[in-house]
């Protein structure tokens, strides 16, 4: 895990504490959604109790319990759940309105890549074979999209482009409205540019300004194949 007080770098969450065994971990960095997930996994493999974790990408959000890195997904509300670990999320009173809450949705598009080669290299990362449903893998004349039906990818954009370097791959997170858009341009597992709006202050990558000679996100979406309906609200 990377040091960011060494790195003078802003770490990228923030550490919320409760009133008892819990602890909040909230990420601060849009471009981050399904980290939770990631970290929630490993954590539960050294910790005796249950481990949460709040998907954000969904809505409503979901709620899952991690115990020994098993996933089991809960039928509870975020806001409840953190009040009864006596760790309440902050902003709570004003967010539980999922009108207010925006959540971020996650699609990638990967150039020259097939289907059938995505999928290996996922497996192969995974060391196990992909469930079904977990991602899908539309193969386009120019290219690959891949999304999944939890609207969250997770890591699948960077794992492809470092099994696969010579592929661009884009990684797109956006809001229902497309008032939050970030793309994460991809190649070799490394990120060579991020286009952001709104753009952040201190740039943790290489800025660029266009994608595909586009500027507005509606265009950049129409430019790598991805219908900007995907991001709106069910």
């Amino acid at each position: 895990m990377p040091d960011w007080e060494e790195d003078g770098e802003e770490q990228p969450f923030e550490v919320i504490p409760g009133s008892g065994h819990y602890h909040a971990l909230i990420g601060t960095d849009p471009i981050d959604v399904g980290a939770e997930m990631q970290i929630a996994e490993k954590l539960s493999l050294e910790c005796d109790e249950p481990v949460y974790s709040i998907e954000r990408a969904n809505d409503p959000w979901t709620v899952m319990s991690w115990r020994n890195g098993a996933l089991e997904i809960l039928e509870v509300g975020p806001e409840a759940l953190a009040k009864s670990l006596g760790c309440p999320l902050p902003g709570s009173d004003e967010s539980s309105d999922p009108a207010v809450r925006k959540p971020l949705r996650k699609v990638a598009w990967a150039e020259g890549v097939r289907a059938e080669d995505a999928l290996r290299v996922l497996e192969e990362d995974a060391g196990e074979p992909v469930p079904p449903g977990q991602y899908r893998l539309e193969d386009r004349p120019r290219g690959l999209l891949i999304s999944s039906g939890t609207s969250d990818i997770g890591y699948a954009d960077l794992t492809v482009s470092e099994r696969l370097p010579r592929a661009r791959v884009y990684g797109v997170v956006a809001s229902p409205n497309l008032d939050t858009f970030f793309v994460n341009v991809l190649q070799g597992g490394e990120c060579i540019g991020q286009f952001a709006q709104p753009p952040y202050e201190i740039p943790h990558f290489p800025v660029v300004h266009e994608i595909m000679g586009e500027q507005s996100p509606e265009r950049i979406l129409a430019a790598l194949g991805i219908p900007a309906e995907w991001f709106r609200n069910e």
